[in-house]
């Protein structure tokens, strides 16, 4: 494959995307549009999908609670579906409001604010837990730094990037973060929830 062909388009793809998507959002309930775009090269040195599948409408900002915990799901059951393999989950980006295009400029910026405070400090950073795919963005915004290294620690939920010295002699533990001070509510809904089911037409698509 050339570096112009692309492993995932529209074509191949779209078809799969759009009637798992209906099912899934029209049995929700939720009140969103949706349109299936090639990627833009945003930021190709660190993330560079084939396809974008970005959000909008009423209920938009339920699937961008809470750190856009139900975009993050919707696009990891859309992966499973077209039975994506971990090294290509890069290439399929769920977005709404342009918060995952915002999202990597932060993590590249807070990369590097890290490098700079371990260069001055020599003092090991950790960040907080995050998806492979956050960390990935982070290793690949330092992997041009000299004198720092950054790898990943702690196991599942809890696996955060740790930024050190490159003549650092071992990985620093994790740091657990504390627990919430209480469950959170489904949705992000005043009392919890799916959100009321409204009657109209179909959902449209651009």
């Amino acid at each position: 494959m050339s570096a112009d062909e692309k492993k995932y388009t529209i074509a191949s793809a779209g078809p799969r995307i759009e009637d798992f998507l209906d099912m899934v959002l029209d049995d929700a309930d939720f009140d969103v549009d949706y349109e299936i775009t090639p990627g833009q090269h945003s930021h190709p040195d660190l993330e560079d999908p084939d396809i974008v599948v970005k959000f909008s409408g009423p209920d938009v900002e339920l699937l961008l609670a809470n750190k856009a915990e139900l975009l993050l799901v919707l696009e990891h059951l859309t992966m499973e579906m077209l039975r994506m393999p971990g090294e290509d989950h890069s290439l399929l980006r769920f977005d709404a409001n342009d918060y995952r295009i915002l999202r990597i400029e932060e993590l590249r910026l807070s990369a590097m604010t890290a490098a700079e405070k371990v260069k001055r400090t020599r003092t090991p950073f950790h960040f907080n837990p995050m998806s492979s795919r956050e960390r990935r963005i982070i290793h690949l915004s330092l992997r041009n730094e000299e004198g720092i290294r950054s790898e990943s620690t702690g196991t599942g939920p809890f696996r955060q990037v740790v930024v050190m010295p490159s003549d650092f002699p071992s990985l620093p533990e994790p740091i657990r973060p504390p627990r919430p001070d209480g469950p959170r509510g489904r949705f992000d809904r005043p009392g919890g929830g799916r959100p009321p089911r409204r009657d109209g037409p179909p959902r449209r698509r651009r």
